[in-house]
């Protein structure tokens, strides 16, 4: 378990608890030391994009103390209806979100065009981006953190088939392709689709350790190994 990592975050040291979901139930009130993801789902969201990162996340609850307290994160608290026609609810709004350790970003269908217009969006994503500790995006999610200027300096990437309109929109961004996940200081960016699992294992392997990360790959029928996913880390500070 990386201490120093988690404490950066929560302010408090995470102790080692390894336990399989038949030995715990998840923990509905968790600790105030644990790290707080805050996932944003804007409506027409796609739903592996939604799903791959909070699946992984929650699951920190069964294998550390504290895990992750995961949320979502509307404009408002209406129904958000995802591009594949899932109906949900956010736990909070722009405007009563609490602290977010971990801002997570996944794609949706206007990421590229409506969603870049709307300001107080992407103030939001300024202000919780640069206060939290880490900022992760799947595909076209990209597209919002770099306008809110939160990837300016820093390596990325985005979903194979946007890379084109990605380096024009954003040129002074040093952009990769043909791979899963791209990581670099407190930024990580993601590929996308049915691999938007990587990247979020990459922060559960960062935060807790290799053993957290694989027992999770095993509930989840994940063979997780770092070493055999393509990506590139330009810095892991």
């Amino acid at each position: 378990m990386n201490r120093q990592l988690v404490s950066s975050l929560c302010a408090v040291l995470l102790v080692g608890a390894c336990a399989s979901p038949t030995q715990s139930t998840r923990v509905q009130e968790p600790d105030e030391g644990a790290v707080q993801v805050g996932i944003l789902m804007l409506d027409r969201v796609y739903n592996s994009e939604l799903m791959a990162p909070y699946d992984v996340f929650q699951h920190t609850a069964f294998h550390a103390s504290p895990g992750m307290r995961v949320f979502t994160v509307g404009r408002d608290k209406s129904v958000v209806t995802s591009f594949e026609g899932l109906r949900m609810l956010p736990d909070y709004d722009l405007d009563d979100a609490p602290r977010i350790d971990v801002l997570v970003v996944p794609s949706s269908e206007h990421n590229m065009d409506s969603d870049l217009e709307d300001e107080r969006l992407i103030e939001w994503l300024k202000a919780r981006g640069t206060a939290a500790g880490y900022i992760l995006s799947v595909c076209d999610g990209a597209f919002l953190l770099a306008e809110a200027g939160l990837l300016d300096g820093l390596q990325c990437t985005t979903f194979p088939g946007d890379l084109g309109p990605f380096r024009e929109r954003y040129p002074h961004l040093a952009v990769h392709e043909e791979l899963s996940f791209v990581a670099d200081g407190k930024a990580i960016t993601g590929a996308g689709g049915a691999i938007s699992y990587d990247p979020a294992f990459y922060l559960v392997e960062k935060l807790y350790g290799q053993e957290v990360a694989r027992r999770i790959g095993q509930g989840l029928v994940v063979n997780w190994d770092l070493k055999r996913i393509p990506h590139h880390i330009a810095s892991d500070k």
